[in-house]
């Protein structure tokens, strides 16, 4: 782009200037000879500084001169990337690398046989175990196992809400529960708010009001759970137009849901009416919400599907960059981690621009399959090893 071929031309002259006296870097204007030091001198350092632009020369900035769209989109995708290097928690604890092996990862165990979803409370991991029908707390600073919580048969989700710990669960021979943890109390059973979900429940999320389930098995549904100041709790189970929810996220206005089986991610009403249908790839799972974008991982078409959520448009089908049987996704503020169920890797995206940023090892018979971010570090659920890693 122009602005980048000018950036070059800069650095080839900056060198030369660099060798001389730092004095000769000095114009009216930071380098620039051809801007003022009046008050617009500080907005052009600063976007210089930050990269955003470079001027035309080492010594010039031509500031009457037009923008043209690529140059234009040039500085707002380098603002956009900037602010989110800069703003986030890692450039703060200075932790910008990324694990490049197995062996560098950080590895809890205890956490249950089957661990299935995962999430952050904004301190701790919780891990909702599978066969062993538990959910674990591990701290984030360190990894380490803080306590278990036992009788979540079958436990599959988990969701930070309220202040309270959610577990979804699937009751042997029965409909679906909803278990209630108080962090703040020593590990112990867990406790049932409703037990009339629908039938294999799997992802949560919570839309500020009401906890809504994706509820596998046949007939399909949708739960909404709404708490009250007894128990048990109201339950509503919409089936109309399901077969096999499994993901659900909320994009703060709307509860998406992905149906396995129908190859759909589905936009819900307040009812939990189908209100938009996304035909995306074969066996979607465990999406993830940017923001701005949601992130349906589709398990056999090895593809994700990039929609916008506030139209329900395929931005773009992503495949290659070692995605191989995805199963869920996580956002940490800047990148997209996608676990490779079948294949012990994860594949990582840039959010911003969707571009592949590489595909990492998690060890020989690791499984990853829930995944998060506690903003700094991605946590994942090692189905193989029944393990938590911290990537």
């Amino acid at each position: 782009m122009g602005d980048r071929s000018r950036l070059e031309r800069a650095l080839g002259g900056a060198s030369a200037v660099l060798a001389g006296a730092v004095s000769t870097l000095l114009g009216t204007c930071g380098p620039f000879m051809d801007v003022a030091a009046d008050a617009f001198c500080p907005f052009v350092l600063e976007i210089f500084y930050l990269g955003i632009t470079t001027g035309t020369t080492a010594a010039t900035y031509d500031p009457t001169a037009n923008v043209n769209r690529l140059q234009m989109a040039a500085f707002l995708s380098r603002t956009v990337d900037g602010a989110l290097k800069r703003g986030g928690r890692r450039a703060a604890l200075d932790q910008f690398w990324t694990a490049q092996s197995a062996g560098v990862l950080g590895i809890t165990t205890g956490v249950g046989l089957g661990p299935a979803l995962v999430a952050a409370d904004g301190a701790d991991i919780w891990v909702a175990a599978y066969t062993d029908g538990v959910v674990t707390r591990v701290r984030a600073s360190d990894g380490k196992l803080l306590g278990t919580w036992i009788d979540a048969d079958n436990a599959w989700g988990v969701l930070p809400a309220m202040g309270r710990i959610f577990v979804s669960a699937s009751l042997l021979f029965g409909p679906g529960a909803l278990y209630r943890i108080d962090p703040s109390q020593p590990p112990g059973s867990v406790a049932a708010v409703a037990t009339n979900l629908g039938n294999a429940p799997q992802a949560l999320t919570f839309d500020g009001a009401r906890i809504w389930t994706a509820n596998y098995v046949t007939p399909g549904s949708v739960s909404i759970v709404t708490p009250g100041a007894s128990l048990p709790w109201t339950v509503t189970n919409v089936t109309s137009g399901f077969i096999s929810p499994v993901g659900a996220i909320y994009d703060g206005a709307n509860v998406w849901v992905t149906d396995k089986n129908q190859g759909r991610l589905f936009k819900l009403d307040a009812a939990g009416a189908v209100i938009k249908e996304v035909i995306v790839g074969t066996d979607p799972r465990y999406p993830a919400f940017d923001g701005g974008n949601i992130w349906v991982p589709n398990h056999v078409s090895n593809s994700v599907s990039v929609v916008r959520a506030s139209s329900g448009a395929i931005l773009v089908t992503l495949t290659g960059n070692g995605l191989n049987h995805p199963a869920a996704v996580a956002f940490d503020g800047q990148r997209i981690l996608v676990t490779n169920g079948d294949t012990d890797t994860v594949s990582l995206f840039k959010a911003a621009d969707l571009t592949a940023a590489g595909t990492f090892s998690t060890g020989a018979g690791s499984l990853p399959w829930g995944a998060c971010s506690d903003g700094v570090n991605f946590w994942i659920a090692f189905q193989g090893t029944a393990s938590l890693g911290r990537f």
